[in-house]
């Protein structure tokens, strides 16, 4: 029971709820500036700029990791519940790790069109990131991509909007870590899982 206390502690402050229950003595440099900051470092990763790779480029991929991480938990879903995207029609199966492989099987090209794309967005994205980290004129995960205006005018509105970027990101990077490995596991769609498990406990 203390390991499952514990093991929620600290899911729940990794997502930014700080329930500290006292079990471990947390050691980093974080300040509470940005978001999504609670002080949660347990391996000291903020404390390795001698490796060249500093808090900048470590919050700039958390929040890449955040943004893929919801739009893939989506995808799963979206494809689960209503089918296929348009010329995908080969992807027959609930479970989308077998989908990757049905497409795979039937339209290579489509995968490879894909890795190009994200090749090409992880270029773009590295520039931004450099260049944005040695001027110190860009905050990390700032494309300048805000066509509704919510990061404009109340600092602290668009403080909130980041924090819960970083924690809707950090729950949907468990999501899509759970659907991928049950999916590989039995081969179930998420949803599909869920009302098993529902259905076998009832």
């Amino acid at each position: 029971m203390l390991f499952f206390l514990l093991c929620c502690d600290i899911l729940l402050l990794y997502i930014g709820i700080d329930l500290t229950l006292g079990f471990y003595t947390l050691y980093t440099q974080l300040d509470g500036s940005g978001p999504g900051d609670v002080g949660f470092d347990p391996l000291g990763l903020s404390n390795i700029d001698d490796v060249g790779i500093d808090l900048y480029w470590l919050r700039e991929a958390e929040i890449k990791h955040c943004r893929v991480a919801m739009m893939a938990v989506v995808g799963f879903l979206q494809v689960e519940l209503f089918g296929p995207a348009p010329g995908c029609e080969a992807a027959t199966a609930k479970c989308q790790t077998d989908a990757f492989w049905q497409i795979w099987n039937s339209h290579p090209q489509y995968i490879a069109a894909g890795l190009l794309f994200i090749t090409i967005v992880e270029a773009v994205s590295g520039i931004a990131t450099t260049s944005g980290r040695e001027s110190g004129d860009r905050a990390p995960g700032d494309f300048g991509l805000d066509p509704l205006g919510y990061m404009k005018g109340d600092p602290d509105k668009a403080m909130k909007l980041r924090e819960q970027e970083i924690a809707n990101g950090r729950l949907a990077m468990w999501a899509a870590s759970g659907l991928i490995l049950q999916g590989c596991s039995n081969h179930m769609g998420g949803v599909e899982a869920m009302s098993q498990s529902l259905s076998d406990n009832m």
